[in-house]
């Protein structure tokens, strides 16, 4: 089972997925893609790891979460737009590259069996039109693959507000 949800930034994304992983096991698995930039960032990652208690099992995977066993597990994969940051920063900012990349490894997770996948993403294609032509292009990247998991997610739900809205499923 795949369950993607999506929405803006603050928008209640990954408090409804905690939750949601927490209904569906007693111990879910938590895998967070961020990459440690700087300070401010990692404060970040230790306010949110704080926020999950011991019934977690937390992983730390920048880009290769196909290193996971996946099997049996509920898993909470948070979040793609930081995970996709990752291969489109060391791809040299190639959207093609970075999603071929990212759809490959998503892939080779989707049909580990009896996997419960939990994924949040961002839609940042949403609100202003980026600045910069690399904003433009991640802004790109992000849409198509968000494109691409909701096609092969079983429900999705979007955030408005803090509140999900079933847009597949």
């Amino acid at each position: 089972m795949i369950y993607l949800i999506t929405g803006g930034e603050r928008s209640g994304k990954s408090t409804y997925a905690q939750n949601l992983a927490l209904q569906l096991s007693d111990s879910p698995m938590y895998v967070a893609t961020a990459r440690k930039w700087d300070s401010d960032f990692q404060n970040r990652i230790d306010r949110h790891q704080q926020e999950r208690d011991e019934r977690w099992t937390n992983i730390e995977k920048e880009k290769y979460i196909s290193e996971i066993d996946f099997s049996d597990k509920v898993t909470l994969i948070d979040c793609v737009t930081l995970w996709l940051t990752n291969f489109f920063v060391d791809n040299k900012n190639n959207v093609e590259s970075s999603l071929e990349e990212a759809k490959k490894e998503f892939l080779s997770i989707a049909n580990q069996e009896n996997a419960t996948l939990i994924i949040v993403t961002n839609e940042i294609g949403m609100g202003v039109h980026a600045a910069t032509e690399i904003g433009r292009k991640f802004t790109e990247l992000q849409g198509w693959m968000n494109q691409f998991l909701a096609s092969k997610a079983d429900e999705v739900v979007l955030m408005v507000s803090g509140i999900p809205v079933k847009i597949k499923g």
